[in-house]
């Protein structure tokens, strides 16, 4: 354990909203607020893990961080700091330590783990057949957005994440794509998996069996994404996952009256322009080997079905909300709100698709 004793930037109000909360969270090294009171007392924790739990459940970005926090946590006092260092190794993340009347004094926090996550694959071989006549001839993970190709972005995000080996599978124009991938200056180890027959959003997964020791994290080529990818990683292990489903707020507007009727058909309410709001798979999947070693080689299999057969025999799958920018772009619309977007060299704009927002 290490101590923590410059705390400004770990300390948060109950009454501060949870955007605000979790833009602090993202800011320090450590994913993690005490919410405290005006004279510094500890009144809970909170994680990213359960601010992205709390969405789930239906709780908004701009609720105040009260609603979520946990407030049956573990906390040392700071006469007992040796005795806290050496009790917090074994369990928990990290230990307010506070003085005689409840005031944070210092955090003790584990040491980051070296290993993060430690392999990609990257689902581009697909035909684009939604983006029409830009297809032709140019494979969709080779199609500008702002400066530079989709899989450019992809790329980088990963190895900005850390990510030291990443798999693309190709098919459709894949020589275009190989050569892409051998003339880029990859600071991760890029390698080509080629596809000779299409092998759907999972089946790439097969030609990687041995190869696994543990989780990969499965990337579709057509998603823009600012997720932070090491909370995906901390919020999979923490939960003892065997795989972890990133989610995108999907709301949808009803364009009418909706008419609300009792199980007698008669009449209740009328109900105008109702919001509907659902969670979709916003493809990004964390999965560990099992997964991988449920996929045979050269067979075709969706993510659905491989999902499917995973939770059938008893593998436990997660759901990691996304708050942060999230988009794909296989539509042309959505093509070109984020070529405009990144052309601009801005942040994720009011009017960008994003999770929470309507797609």
């Amino acid at each position: 354990m290490i101590a923590l004793r410059e705390l400004a930037d770990y300390l948060s109000w109950p009454s501060l909203p949870i955007r605000e909360v979790m833009a602090r969270i993202n800011g320090t090294r450590h994913l993690f607020q005490l919410i405290v009171d005006d004279d510094g007392r500890v009144l809970g924790t909170v994680t990213d893990g359960d601010i992205r739990r709390a969405l789930l459940q239906g709780t908004s970005l701009e609720d105040e961080v009260r609603e979520c926090m946990q407030t049956e946590f573990v906390a040392k006092h700071q006469h007992d700091a040796q005795q806290s260092h050496e009790g917090a190794k074994r369990a928990v993340t990290f230990v307010p330590i506070v003085d005689d009347d409840g005031r944070v004094v210092e955090v003790l926090v584990r040491s980051p783990e070296a290993a993060g996550i430690g392999q990609a694959l990257v689902m581009a071989g697909g035909f684009g057949r939604r983006l029409g006549a830009r297809t032709s001839s140019t494979p969709k993970p080779l199609l500008q957005v702002g400066d530079r190709p989709l899989l450019d972005h992809v790329l980088s995000a990963l190895e900005e994440a850390g990510v030291g080996r990443v798999h693309v599978a190709v098919h459709y124009l894949a020589d275009q794509i190989r050569g892409f991938v051998a003339d880029r200056d990859n600071r991760a180890h890029v390698g080509i998996i080629e596809e000779e027959t299409p092998l759907g959003t999972a089946g790439a997964l097969g030609s990687l069996d041995g190869e696994i020791a543990g989780p990969i994290l499965i990337v579709n080529g057509d998603v823009l994404t600012r997720v932070d990818l090491a909370a995906l990683h901390e919020f999979h292990q923490r939960h003892g996952l065997d795989g972890t489903i990133a989610v995108a707020r999907h709301d949808l507007e009803v364009p009418f009256g909706v008419v609300r009727y009792d199980e007698d058909g008669l009449f209740e309410s009328i109900e105008e322009k109702p919001r509907i709001s659902n969670f979709i798979a916003a493809g990004v999947y964390y999965l560990g080997p099992e997964f991988t070693a449920l996929v045979p080689r050269a067979t075709p299999m969706d993510m659905p079905e491989l999902l499917t057969l995973g939770r059938t025999i008893g593998l436990k799958i997660g759901l990691f909300p996304i708050h942060e920018y999230w988009t794909d772009v296989g539509q042309p619309d959505d093509l070109d709100a984020a070529n405009r977007m990144h052309s601009a060299s801005r942040p994720a704009a009011p009017d960008a698709k994003k999770a929470g927002g309507s797609r």
